[in-house]
């Protein structure tokens, strides 16, 4: 079973203890759960790593809702005035995922940001073509995507 697993349990046998049945309480039941969860890692090697990954998965949060405020404001920018900026264009990003579920959370990621869309991942798995509305500097570019791989593999490894 999963840390997660175990802490949602956790979070339900508090639920259940204190016989109050609320979003708040269960919340209060699941941080208190990750608490022993926490506590208990160096004794339960199959809870490895779980205490350091919640608060990386929060940051994540925080970084991607702000990347996503950006993005929606330099798309807006572009259609609520009368000449357009866009410099559209495919580029090919070299992968340092591996897995299928990092390749598929990553191409996901950015195609929900607006300006971007994953097109395709070569057949080797080390390069996704993505198309993006702004290439302003293809360098930079690059170096904004391969900085939201990085997060996303600092939450999923």
């Amino acid at each position: 079973m999963t840390p997660f697993a175990w802490n949602i349990i956790l979070a339900l046998v508090w639920v259940a203890l204190t016989a109050n049945v609320s979003a708040p309480n269960f919340l209060l039941g699941f941080v208190l759960g990750y608490g022993v969860l926490a506590l208990a890692e160096g004794r339960m090697p199959c809870l490895h790593g779980y205490s350091r990954r919640l608060p990386r998965f929060i940051r994540f949060v925080f970084f991607y809702l702000g990347e996503l405020i950006k993005a929606n404001a330099r798309v807006a920018y572009d259609v609520m005035t009368p000449d357009y900026f866009m410099r559209p264009g495919v580029l090919a990003v070299p992968l340092e995922a591996r897995t299928d579920a990092e390749i598929a959370t990553l191409a996901n990621l950015i195609t929900l940001t607006p300006g971007t869309l994953s097109l395709d991942v070569s057949s080797d798995r080390r390069v996704l073509y993505i198309h993006a509305m702004y290439i302003d500097d293809e360098a930079q570019l690059m170096e904004e995507i391969k900085y939201l791989e990085q997060r996303v593999l600092e939450v999923l490894r």
